[in-house]
C-alpha cells in the first residue's frame, strides 16, 4: 500500500504555503490510490499548541482534504500521531543507536559551534567540528556513557551519501561536510527532527516523503538513520518553496496570507485553483476543487524553481 504523509508543527495558523505542502503531498499518493497521513509534529512543546492542531485540522477539512489514518483524533492503527505522545519510542530507538558506540554526550553551546565556524560557511549551514567527540569513537565498540545536561549526537562518517529525489534527481551529501555529527535528543530533553521523523515515518509505514526543496539535504542525514536502524528508506520527493516578493520562504510572519484571511476573503476552490496554477498544473488561475485537481494532476509538470508568490501585505489578492 502506498502511503504519504502531511506532518505539520501547530506552531501557528497554517499560510499558503503549508497549503500547498499539504495539497502537494495529498495529490501524490492519492494519484496512487494511496493512503494520506496526518502526522502532528509537535517536539517543541513552547511553541507548539493543540489549539493551533485543532485549527490545522479545520482548515485541511474546508479545504476537501480529509486524511485517511493520523491526526489528533489518531485515527488508524499506528499511533499516536502527536509525536508529543511518542516519547517512549523514540527513547527505544535512541537506545538502539547507542548500542552502535557511535553516539555521545555533547555540552557545546551554539556560540561554542559558531565560533568553530570557517570564513566559508557563511551560508547559514552549522557543521559541526566534533569538539565533544571521545577519541575512541568510531573505533570503540561499547557505548559512551551518558552525562546530564547534555546533548545526544551522532557521529557520520567521511563518506558520500547518495540517493535519488523524484524531482530533482541525483544527490550527493558528504553529512562530514555538510552538517558533521548531529543531535538526536537536545540538552532539554526534547527529540530532534530527524530521529522523531526516520522512527515515525518507518513504523507509520510511509512509501513517500513529499515536502519543499529547503529539506532535501536533510534527507540524506535520515537516510543514514534509516540504514543504522535497519529501516526502509521512503522515495524523497521534494518541490520548490513558494516565495514572497523578496524571494524567501513564506512563513507564518505573513499574516496576510495565513488561513485566517484567506477563508474570509476566498472560497476553498479559489485557493486550491491558484495553487494549482502555481503548481504548473493549468495554465491560469480558475476555481477548482482537490478532487478536480487530482484528475489531471502531473509531476512532470510541477516547476523545479522556487515560485514566487506576487501581493502586497494589505489588501494583496491572490
Amino acid at each position: 500500500m502506498q502511503k504519504g504523509r502531511f506532518a505539520p508543527s501547530p506552531s501557528g495558523r497554517m499560510h499558503l504555503g503549508n497549503v500547498y505542502a499539504a495539497l502537494l503531498s495529498w495529490l501524490s499518493v492519492k494519484k496512487k490510490g494511496g493512503v494520506w497521513v496526518l502526522r502532528i509534529e509537535d517536539l517543541d512543546p513552547q511553541r507548539c499548541k493543540l489549539e493551533y492542531a485543532l485549527q490545522l485540522e479545520d482548515d485541511l477539512r474546508w479545504l476537501g482534504l480529509d486524511w485517511d489514518e493520523g491526526g489528533t483524533e489518531n485515527r488508524g492503527n499506528n499511533g499516536p500521531y502527536l509525536q508529543s505522545h511518542r516519547s517512549e519510542i523514540y527513547e527505544e530507538y535512541l537506545h538502539r543507536l547507542e548500542m552502535t558506540g557511535l553516539t555521545y554526550p555533547c555540552t557545546c553551546t551554539r556560540a561554542d559551534i559558531m565560533a568553530t565556524q570557517a570564513p566559508h560557511e557563511s551560508d547559514g549551514r552549522i557543521v559541526y567540528k566534533g569538539t565533544c567527540r571521545p577519541a575512541s569513537i568510531p573505533n570503540g565498540k561499547a557505548p559512551v556513557k551518558a552525562v546530564e545536561n547534555a546533548a545526544t549526537r551522532l557521529y557520520v562518517p567521511d563518506r558520500e551519501i547518495r540517493f535519488t529525489d523524484r524531482h530533482y534527481g541525483e544527490q550527493s551529501v558528504n553529512l562530514a561536510t555538510h552538517c558533521g555529527d548531529f543531535v538526536l535528543r537536545r540538552k532539554d530533553g526534547a527529540w530532534a527532527y530527524q530521529l522523531a521523523v526516520v522512527v515515525d515515518d518507518a513504523l507509520m509505514g510511509i512509501t513517500e516523503v513529499v515536502r519543499g526543496r529547503d529539506l532535501l539535504l536533510s534527507a540524506s542525514q535520515q537516510i543514514y538513520l534509516y540504514d543504522m536502524l535497519s529501516l526502509k528508506v521512503p522515495e524523497f520527493i521534494h518541490f520548490p518553496l513558494l516565495c514572497n516578493n523578496e524571494g524567501k520562504r513564506l512563513s507564518k510572519r505573513d499574516k496576510s496570507l495565513d488561513m485566517g484571511v484567506l477563508r474570509s476573503q476566498y472560497s476553498s476552490e479559489q485557493i486550491i485553483g491558484k495553487i494549482a496554477y502555481f503548481a504548473g498544473q493549468t495554465d491560469r488561475p480558475e476555481p477548482m476543487t482537490s478532487a478536480e485537481l487530482l484528475k489531471m494532476f502531473d509531476w512532470e509538470k510541477v516547476p523545479v524553481n522556487n515560485i514566487i508568490v506576487n501581493y502586497k501585505m494589505k489588501n494583496e489578492k491572490l
